[in-house]
């Protein structure tokens, strides 16, 4: 047995993963599920990163035993159960999906997941995503990529059979030069007051609204 947690995992994660190489390495906890709030998402990310094949044991909900596999980030998740079976009602879904900060699973159906991988990639952007179907079963699979690739990739086959779970990982956090945000605020107030230039660009990029509106009395030569 091998101690892994927060204080050693940097050091022991490139061991572990050299035996996995060689023999069948498993991942247990004294309390709760792997990766639930736990330090082995970079241990199973990494293994598939190198090519090495991850499975996972029965647990409570095919939920949980996606997240253990997906190799995308347990800290923060959202469980949405299926999306609308539409393609209006399920991109008016994600859009209120859009702004959480976390990795989100749902169920889908092989016939549906093409066109909801096309929707995902459309509304939330290219984001990574894990296809876990059949886990615990004879025929488990767990395919990662972008979502608009896997979208093409399964509109061009047969759709896939059995039990899907679809994990989808969190939106990437986009760093803002001033540059990039004085050109944003130059092109809002194109059209907008001062006051609604600065909230605008304050809710794209994160900033701080009041700085911003010091920033566009500015560039619009007023003090």
């Amino acid at each position: 047995m091998t101690s892994y947690h927060d204080h050693n995992a940097d050091r022991v994660r490139p061991e572990l993963l050299e035996k996995a190489r060689d023999m069948a390495v498993a991942l247990v906890t004294d309390a709760g599920t792997p990766l639930i709030s736990d330090p082995g998402y970079k241990l199973v990310r990494t293994a598939h990163e190198t090519g090495i094949s991850v499975t996972t044991l029965p647990g409570p909900c095919a939920a949980v035993a996606a997240m253990t596999v997906a190799g995308l980030p347990t800290d923060r998740f959202l469980f949405a159960g299926f999306l609308p079976p539409k393609t209006a009602g399920r991109r008016k879904v994600l859009e209120e999906l859009k702004p959480v900060r976390a990795t989100l699973v749902f169920y889908e159906t092989g016939p549906r997941l093409a066109d909801t991988l096309g929707d995902i990639a459309a509304v939330l952007g290219e984001r990574e995503v894990a296809i876990a179907r059949e886990l615990t079963k004879l025929h488990e699979e767990v395919r990662r990529g972008q979502a608009g690739a896997l979208a093409q990739a399964l509109a061009a086959s047969s759709p896939p059979k059995g039990e899907i779970v679809l994990v989808v990982g969190p939106p990437v956090e986009e760093v803002f030069t001033a540059e990039a945000i004085e050109d944003r605020l130059k092109a809002a107030l194109e059209t907008m007051t001062v006051k609604e230039a600065a909230k605008h660009v304050a809710a794209q990029t994160g900033g701080n609204r009041q700085e911003l509106y010091k920033l566009a009395l500015g560039l619009t030569g007023r003090t």
